[in-house]
């Protein structure tokens, strides 16, 4: 089915590609941690945050034209997370919206679309959502298991960075890329295995528009891109330790809408 080929990779790789973040310029691997973690907002402000409601808008890029509707993302500490969107399908000829959430509770990851039905997570996938430690995969990453190495820095968008990988012990090794002044998280590139696509593929991320909420930085824009397709979050709302009920993410309960 064409709507089906057209979205599910994209829509998939919102999740499953780790949101690991950090930051620049340092000598070792340990301080470019350091320097992330406070440019964020610093370390004992990120342990308390035990929750995130993000609201926005998405907008899928295809060959027939841009899909957009609202977004919101759910997290909750330590790995729980939802994301529930509406796109309107009007570009590619269908009247109808079609509604899709991805959730992860900590065990296991399901993708529920009201047009193409509903699928469980797995591979390498779901090694991916386990590995998006809430707020941030780097605050702990030692006692997580999670190795991190300096690369020789690069030049991105005519401005230098400093270059991280992160492996886990399972799942996609990540590519950060920190600006070297400000120290704030500016891409990431991983290749995740996504059967919808029949095998491996590259994902970038690009996150700019940074903005303090509640003294932590977020980055307000996202773009999400592989060789199909991309995606563009933007972010109008953000609220921290909100109460979200762990039935929130469960496989079979889609919120109400």
């Amino acid at each position: 089915m064409m709507i089906k080929k057209a979205l599910l990779p994209i829509l998939l790789s919102i999740l499953v590609v780790p949101a690991f973040e950090t930051s620049a310029s340092a000598q070792t691997a340990d301080e470019v941690v350091n320097k992330y973690l406070a440019a964020l907002g610093g370390r004992e402000a990120l342990g308390k945050l035990t929750s995130r409601r993000a609201i926005g808008t998405i907008t899928v890029s295809t060959p027939n034209g841009d899909l957009g509707g609202p977004l919101e993302i759910d997290s909750k500490a330590p790995n729980k997370v939802r994301v529930a969107m509406d796109l309107d399908l009007s570009a590619l000829g269908v009247p109808d919206k079609m509604h899709n959430e991805q959730k992860f509770d900590g065990t296991s990851g399901w993708t529920l679309n009201s047009m193409q039905g509903d699928a469980e997570i797995t591979g390498n996938q779901l090694d991916n959502m386990r590995n998006n430690v809430f707020p941030t995969p780097l605050l702990n990453y030692k006692t997580a298991g999670l190795t991190v190495e300096l690369l020789p820095k690069e030049t991105l968008n005519g401005k230098s960075v400093v270059v991280l990988r992160a492996t886990p012990k399972a799942g996609s090794a990540t590519k950060l890329y920190f600006d070297a002044e400000t120290y704030l998280l500016v891409r990431t590139v991983a290749t995740i295995n996504s059967p919808q696509t029949g095998g491996d593929i590259e994902q970038t991320s690009d996150f700019s528009d940074y903005r303090a909420v509640d003294g932590i930085k977020i980055a307000f824009q996202v773009v999400n891109s592989n060789a199909l397709q991309s995606a563009m979050i933007k972010l109008t709302k953000v609220e921290h330790n909100v109460a979200l009920d762990d039935a929130l993410f469960k496989a079979k309960s889609p919120a109400a809408r």
